[in-house]
C-alpha cells in the first residue's frame, strides 16, 4: 500500500534531497460506503477537523466543486480503469486535464495528480504504458501553465521493494526496472515525488512474531530492542521509518539520490477477523495519533533526522463495502455520519484532526469575521438553535467583553456542546471554529469547561444560509422582540443585515 517522505541519503547528499515544504498530514478519501455523505458534508466534516489535505481515489466532479473555496489542498487520481487510455493518447490525457483540472483549478487547490494505484502489482498489464501516461498528464499540465503548482507521481506498494531490512540492502525487484529507471527519471526531472504506500499493520501481521507490535505502533522501545542495520549502524525504532529508509536506498541502487518520497497511504484498522486480534481501535488510535505526531515532530528518519515526512492516512471513513476480511472495511477515523471510530491523541502535534480530545476542543466565533454575519449566526443559536443564552443579558455572568464576537462565541460554543461536538455543529456558514483554548473567563464557565452539555436537541441541526434566520429571537427582550416583526417576513441575507446595522443594540 503507500509509503513517506524521507530523505536523502548520505549526509553528503542531504542537500541535494531536502524538501524546504513543511510536512502536512492528510487523508485518503475512500467512496465504497452503502450509504457515502454528500461532498458538502465530506468537506463540513474535513473542516470541522483541520484535515487541510486530502487524497481523492477519482476525480469527482460534485466533491471537486464541494472542495472549492475550501482552503484544502487536493491530490486527485486518474483510475487504473482510464489509464490504458491516457498512457496510450496524448489528446486523451489533455481531455482528462481539461475536464478534471483546468475546470476546477485554481477554486479547487489541486496539488497533486495520482497516475493510477499500484500499477505494477494490480495492472500489471498497464505498466508498459505508465510512464507515457504520467509524461502526457504533466505535458497537458505544462500546456495549460500549471506545472509548477500540481505534481505528477503514481503511488506504489511497497511490496515492491526487496530485501527491506536492513534498509541498506534495500532495492527494487529487478523484473520491474524497465518500468520503474524511466520512472524514476520523470520524476526526478519534474521535480515530484516518489509515492508509495506503506502498511506496517501488513509488515507485522506477515511477520509471524519477528516485528514486536510496539515496533510497528511507533511505541518507545528500550535500546536493545531497538533494530540495527549493521552496514550503517542505525537504530530503527519502527517499521514506518525503516520502510521509508530502504525505499531511498532502492533508488540509490538505481542511481536516483534526489527525488522527495511522500506517503500516500498508511493506518491502521480498528477492527478484524479473530484471526486478526491486534486490529483494535487503542492500536487503530496508538499508530495513527503516534505517526501523526511523528511527520509534525519533523523527526525524520535515522538516516535523515529533521526531515519530516508528508503522509497521507488511510481513511477518512471506514468503507463497509469493501470486499476482504472485517479489517478491510475499519481503516477509518469516522463512520458514515461522521463520529470518531476512536479519539485520536494529538497534544503538540499541530491542529490537524479536532477529534482530538486529550485536549478540550471549544467552537468560538472567528476574529475578523464580518460581524453582521457573526450577529445573524448569534441570534440563530440564541433562537432556532435552543441555546440557553440568558448569561449574556446585563448583569449576568458572561455579559462582559460587551461584544458580538465574545457574545457570539459563549452561544456557538454551547450549541456545539449541546450536539456533541457533531461534525459541521461549529461552522456557523464560516465564521466560527473550533479551538483547544478555553474561552471561559471569570465567573464565565463555558460548557466545554465545565463538561456540562446541555440538552442534546435532536432536531437542531447545524445553521445553513438557507436555514439560519433572523427570526430567530437572539435573547428574550423587548428590543428583539419588535425585530421578529420585520425578521419574520425575511430569510437571513446580507442585504437583510446592512438593513438592520442596529441588530446587535438589542442585546444590551
Amino acid at each position: 500500500m503507500r509509503i513517506s517522505v524521507a530523505m536523502i541519503i548520505l549526509l553528503l547528499l542531504a542537500i541535494s534531497v531536502v524538501n524546504a515544504e513543511d510536512p502536512f498530514v492528510g487523508v485518503n478519501i475512500g467512496t465504497s460506503l452503502s450509504d457515502m455523505p454528500h461532498p458538502t458534508q465530506v468537506v463540513a466534516l474535513l473542516k470541522a477537523q483541520h484535515i487541510r489535505h486530502v487524497r481523492l481515489y477519482d476525480a469527482d466532479r460534485a466533491m471537486l466543486l464541494a472542495l472549492a473555496n475550501s482552503g484544502i489542498e487536493v491530490a486527485i487520481s486518474v483510475p487504473n480503469e482510464q489509464l490504458l487510455g491516457i498512457g496510450q493518447s496524448n489528446s486523451t490525457a489533455a481531455n482528462w486535464v481539461s475536464q478534471n483540472v483546468v475546470a476546477h483549478y485554481p477554486a479547487t487547490n489541486i496539488t497533486f495528480i495520482c497516475v493510477g494505484s499500484e500499477v505494477l502489482t494490480t495492472l500489471p498489464n498497464a505498466a508498459p504504458i505508465l510512464v507515457n501516461a504520467l509524461w502526457f498528464i504533466h505535458l497537458a499540465l505544462v500546456a495549460s501553465n500549471l506545472d509548477s503548482h500540481i505534481k505528477v507521481s503514481t503511488p506504489l506498494p511497497s511490496s515492491i521493494i526487496l530485501d527491506s531490512f536492513p534498509p541498506s540492502q534495500a532495492f527494487f525487484n529487478h523484473s520491474l526496472n524497465p518500468v520503474l529507471r524511466p520512472m524514476l527519471k520523470f520524476l526526478q526531472s519534474t521535480s515530484s515525488y516518489l509515492m508509495l504506500n506503506v502498511y506496517p499493520y501488513y509488515d507485522y501481521m506477515q511477520s509471524n512474531g519477528v516485528i514486536p507490535l510496539d515496533y510497528a505502533l511507533f511505541e518507545s522501545l528500550p535500546p536493545n530492542k531497538e533494530a540495527v542495520d549493521a552496514n550503517t549502524l542505525l537504530h530503527y525504532t519502527n517499521v514506518f521509518d525503516a520502510t521509508v529508509d530502504a525505499a531511498y536506498f532502492a533508488m540509490a541502487d538505481l542511481n536516483f539520490t534526489n527525488i522527495p518520497v511522500m506517503v500516500t497511504e498508511s493506518g491502521w484498522p480498528s477492527k478484524g477477523d479473530s484471526n486478526e486480534p491486534d486490529a483494535t481501535p487503542e492500536n487503530a488510535n496508538t499508530y495513527n495519533s503516534n505517526l501523526i505526531k511523528h511527520v509534525f515532530n519533523k523527526t525524520g528518519t535515522p538516516k535523515h533526522p529533521g526531515i519530516a515526512v508528508s503522509t497521507y492516512i488511510y481513511e477518512l471513513y471506514n468503507e463497509d463495502l469493501k470486499p476482504g476480511p472485517v479489517s478491510e472495511q475499519n481503516w477509518g477515523l469516522f463512520d458514515e455520519n461522521g463520529r470518531p471510530v476512536y479519539v485520536l491523541h494529538l497534544i503538540g502535534s499541530g491542529s490537524v484532526l479536532a477529534n482530538d480530545t486529550t485536549n478540550q476542543t471549544y467552537c468560538a466565533a472567528k476574529e475578523g469575521a464580518d460581524k453582521k454575519l457573526v450577529q445573524a449566526a448569534l441570534d440563530w443559536a440564541c433562537g432556532a438553535g435552543k441555546v440557553d443564552c440568558s448569561p449574556l443579558l446585563q448583569g449576568q455572568p458572561c455579559y462582559d467583553p460587551d461584544n458580538v464576537i465574545a457574545h457570539a462565541t459563549y452561544a456557538f460554543d454551547t450549541y456545539y456542546h449541546q450536539m456533541e461536538k457533531a461534525p459541521g455543529t461549529c461552522d456557523f456558514n464560516g465564521v466560527a471554529e473550533i479551538t483547544t483554548t478555553n474561552p471561559s473567563h471569570g465567573t464565565c464557565v463555558f460548557p466545554g469547561s465545565s463538561r456540562m452539555n446541555g440538552t442534546f436537541v435532536a432536531n437542531a441541526s447545524a445553521p445553513s444560509a438557507s436555514s439560519m434566520s433572523s427570526s430567530s429571537p437572539a435573547l428574550n427582550t423587548p428590543c428583539a422582540s419588535s425585530i421578529l416583526m420585520i425578521a419574520n417576513a425575511l430569510l437571513w441575507s446580507t442585504f437583510f443585515l446592512a438593513a438592520l446595522p442596529f441588530h446587535h443594540l438589542c442585546l444590551h
